[in-house]
C-alpha cells in the first residue's frame, strides 16, 4: 500500500466503456450553452443553415457558435487555442459531438457572421427580459477604453506627427553636421558610408511621414492608425491608449449588460440618449431610469431622454470660469419663471434683453443696466455687466438637477453597478483586450464577451439547472 489514492490503469480495457455524457456534470455550463443555442432559430438571425449541394460539407452554425460561446465563457478567445481545445477538451467534445474545426474555419466564421453573432447576444438579453429580470427598468450607463490591435507607435495624431517630423528633421541635421566634421578631419570611408546610410534612411522616413501626414489631414478626425484603421488614440487615467470606447447600459438589480456599443470616440458626451434609448428598446418598457457620470452631461441628450420618457440622473460638471476667479457662478443667480428674469446676488433683476442662435440652440440673454454702480461688481464680473445665457429648454436641465439633489445615492448606485462588468471583462480578456481589427469585427468580439458575461451572471443568479429549465420552458 502506498498510502495515496491510486488512479486507474490507463491500459485497462473495459467491456462497457463510459459514455461521453458521463464525463459532463449535470450542472455544467456547457449544458446551458447547448440548450440555449439549440433553442434558437439560427436561420432567422442570418446564419446559413442550409447544407451545400456540392463540394465539401460545412460545419453547422450551431456547432461553431457552441465552440465560440464555450471559448469566451472560459477565457479562450484565440481561434488557434479553440482548435486545440476542441481536440482535447472533454466538455467541448461533448458540446460539438467530437467535431474539431481547424483555426482558419473558426476565425472565418467569426469574421463572416458578425451581425448574426451580435443578434445571438441580443437574444440572450431577450431571454433575461422574458424571465422578468429587468422589471425595475433602471440602468447605469458608462464607457471604458479597451486596447485595439494597434500599438501607439503606429497611430498618428497631428501633434504626434508634428513631433515625429521635427525629430527626424533634427536627426538629419545632426548626421549632416557629423558628416561635414568627418570630411574636414581625416577621411574615414567606413564612418562616412555609415553616416550617409543613416541620412538616406532618415530621408526615406521623412518621405513616408509626409505621405502619412497627407492621409492624416484628409481624415475627418485628423488621426490615422496603420494596423487597425478604426482604432483611435484616447485619453485614459495616467496615460493614453489606442483602442475603442465601449459603452454599456447595465441593469442595477442583477448587473446584467442590457445594451452595449463599440465606439471609436474617446468622449462619452454624446452617448447618454443613445445608450438609454437602446436599453429602453431592449427592456420594452414605457419608462426607464438611467444614471451616468458627469462625462455624459449634455443638455441636448438630457432633453432627448426627457422626450423619450427616460428619467436621467447625470451630475453637471463645474466648468465656470468665474468661480475659478473667485467670482459668483451661474448657480448664484436665481431664475424667476413668472417674470422671465434672473435675480443676482445683489438683489437686482436681470431682464431678458435678446435671443440668439448658437450651434443650433436658441439662447435667451439676460443682464441688468445698473451693474456699473453695483458695490459687489468686482465679485461678479470684470466686464461692463454680467450676462446670463439661458437655453430655451433650461427648465428640463433644472428639473434634472433638482432630481439628482433629492437622490444623492444615485452616484453610489452607478459605481456599484457599472464598474464591476468592465473589470470582469478586462480580466477575462487579458492584457491585450481585443484580438480582431476594424470596428465591425471588434463589435462582434465584444458581443461574444457580453454574451459570456451575461450567461455566467445568469447561472450565478438562478443556478444552472433552473436556467436550463427556464430556457426550455
Amino acid at each position: 500500500m502506498s498510502g495515496f489514492i491510486q488512479g486507474e490503469d490507463r491500459f485497462q480495457a473495459t467491456l462497457f466503456p463510459e459514455r461521453l455524457d458521463d464525463y459532463v456534470a449535470e450542472d455544467s455550463a456547457v449544458r446551458v450553452i447547448d440548450v440555449f443555442l439549440d433553442d434558437l432559430d439560427l436561420s432567422g438571425l442570418g446564419f446559413k443553415t442550409e447544407p451545400n449541394d456540392m463540394g465539401r460539407p460545412a460545419y453547422h452554425p450551431s456547432t461553431m457558435l457552441k465552440l465560440f460561446v464555450y471559448g469566451y465563457l472560459n477565457r479562450v478567445q484565440s481561434s488557434r487555442r479553440l482548435e486545440r481545445e476542441a481536440q482535447r477538451n472533454v466538455e467541448l467534445m461533448w458540446l460539438t459531438g467530437r467535431l474539431a474545426p481547424d483555426f482558419k474555419t473558426i476565425a472565418d466564421f467569426r469574421k463572416d457572421n458578425g451581425v448574426a453573432i451580435r443578434l445571438v447576444c441580443r437574444e440572450f438579453v431577450m431571454l433575461c427580459r422574458k424571465l422578468n429580470l429587468f422589471a425595475n427598468a433602471f440602468v447605469a450607463i458608462d464607457g471604458s477604453k479597451f486596447k485595439a490591435v494597434n500599438s501607439r507607435d503606429r497611430n498618428f495624431t497631428r501633434a504626434k506627427m508634428k513631433r515625429r517630423l521635427a525629430e527626424v528633421d533634427a536627426s538629419i541635421d545632426r548626421y549632416l553636421e557629423q558628416l561635414a566634421a568627418a570630411d574636414q578631419a581625416e577621411p574615414a570611408e567606413d564612418k562616412t558610408r555609415t553616416l550617409e546610410d543613416k541620412i538616406a534612411a532618415m530621408r526615406k522616413e521623412m518621405a513616408r511621414l509626409k505621405k502619412l501626414e497627407a492621409r492624416l489631414l484628409d481624415a475627418p478626425d485628423k488621426q490615422v492608425s496603420l494596423t487597425d484603421p478604426d482604432a483611435r488614440s484616447m485619453k485614459t487615467r495616467g496615460s493614453g491608449i489606442v483602442g475603442y470606447n465601449v459603452q454599456t447600459a447595465v441593469d442595477t438589480k442583477h448587473h446584467l449588460i442590457v445594451a452595449h456599443e463599440v465606439t471609436n470616440s474617446g468622449s462619452d458626451r454624446r452617448q447618454l440618449a443613445n445608450m438609454a434609448k437602446q436599453a429602453k428598446s431592449v427592456i420594452a418598457t414605457e419608462e426607464l431610469t438611467a444614471v451616468a457620470d458627469r462625462g455624459y452631461y449634455r443638455g441636448e441628450d438630457i432633453l432627448d431622454c426627457d422626450k423619450a420618457n427616460i428619467t436621467s440622473y447625470v451630475p453637471k460638471p463645474n466648468t465656470s470660469g468665474n468661480q475659478a476667479k473667485g467670482q459668483y457662478g451661474r448657480d448664484d443667480f436665481l431664475y424667476i419663471a413668472e417674470d422671465d428674469e434672473y435675480e443676482c446676488p445683489a438683489g437686482q433683476r436681470l431682464p431678458r434683453r435678446m435671443t440668439s442662435q448658437e450651434k443650433g440652440k436658441t439662447l435667451h440673454r439676460y443682464w441688468a443696466s445698473g451693474c456699473r454702480q453695483c458695490p459687489i461688481k468686482a465679485r461678479c464680473t470684470s466686464g461692463k455687466e454680467r450676462r446670463i445665457a439661458r437655453w430655451e429648454h433650461e427648465k428640463v436641465l433644472e428639473a434634472a438637477q433638482v432630481r439628482l439633489n433629492q437622490n444623492p445615492d444615485m452616484m453610489r448606485i452607478r459605481r456599484a453597478t457599472v464598474e464591476h462588468p468592465f473589470g470582469t471583462l478586462k480580466a477575462w480578456m487579458g492584457s491585450t483586450h481585443f484580438l480582431t481589427k476594424t470596428r465591425d469585427r471588434v463589435s462582434t468580439e465584444m458581443s461574444l464577451h457580453v454574451l459570456a458575461y451575461n450567461m455566467k451572471r445568469m447561472m450565478n443568479i438562478m443556478g444552472t439547472k433552473p436556467l436550463i429549465e427556464a430556457i426550455g420552458a
